[in-house]
């Protein structure tokens, strides 16, 4: 019987390890060097306002959250921000890229149940010294048959990976915990997507799950990942 699926992609960040809370406990520091000048639920829509509007400059990664953090500080004190809170902002953000690796329960062998009888390809955006530093340190690079660190995550992205990696989107299956990147443009391409929520969510990759499609699939956790494929193989 041939295989539903061919290949099968892995988002990285949130995914297959731990990296929204360390953005999280960046902005409660951010916050507290800023106390003086406003209330910190009028930081944060400051900085994520920033941060959209970054996004098509800096891209996603913690270079972009850093100079939205240091432009917003400019902001809410009109340009009264200490040179020492800027030096304090710039180190936590090299603390960020410092940061070990924490992989998420299950992730190691989801990964290697995939790669058995799969191609397996991680799919991620950000900073490329960044994803690559953390790909290295996690230990899971060589179980990939392809790496694809991206700009953003679109339909044709999708389309164009899965084709040169594998049989197409049609037979390729999209994992990760953002619906608006992993699940969407992967289903909008003609594929499956697998959301798996972090517990974490950073609010520009907020979306409401497409329930009702066909292609659309969701996991607790990774525990349930290896009973999901049998069931779109073998179903």
């Amino acid at each position: 019987m041939a295989r539903k699926l061919s290949a099968i992609g892995f988002d990285a960040d949130d995914t297959l390890w731990h990296n929204e809370r360390l953005f999280q406990m960046t902005q409660s520091y951010f916050a507290e060097l800023l106390a003086d000048y406003t209330d910190r639920e009028t930081l944060m829509e400051r900085l994520l306002a920033a941060e959209r509007r970054n996004l098509g400059h800096y891209g996603f990664g913690v270079k972009g959250f850093t100079l939205s953090m240091i432009e917003t500080a400019i902001e809410v004190t009109q340009g009264k921000v200490a040179a020492s809170v800027i030096e304090r902002l710039l180190e936590a953000g090299r603390d960020m890229l410092r940061h070990p690796v924490e992989l998420l329960p299950h992730a190691r062998d989801a990964v290697q149940f995939a790669r058995q009888e799969h191609v397996i390809i991680l799919i991620t955006k950000g900073d490329l010294l960044d994803q690559e530093r953390k790909l290295a340190q996690s230990g899971l690079g060589d179980l990939f048959h392809g790496i694809e660190i991206v700009s953003d995550k679109t339909p044709q992205q999708y389309s164009e990976i899965f084709a040169h990696h594998a049989t197409g989107v049609a037979q390729g299956l999209m994992i990760g915990n953002s619906l608006r990147s992993d699940v969407f443009p992967m289903i909008e391409a003609g594929g499956r997507g697998v959301f798996v929520p972090h517990g974490h969510e950073w609010a520009l990759e907020h979306a409401a799950p497409p329930t009702d499609h066909p292609r659309y699939h969701a996991l607790a956790d990774l525990s349930g990942f290896a009973t999901l494929i049998r069931k779109i193989e073998h179903g």
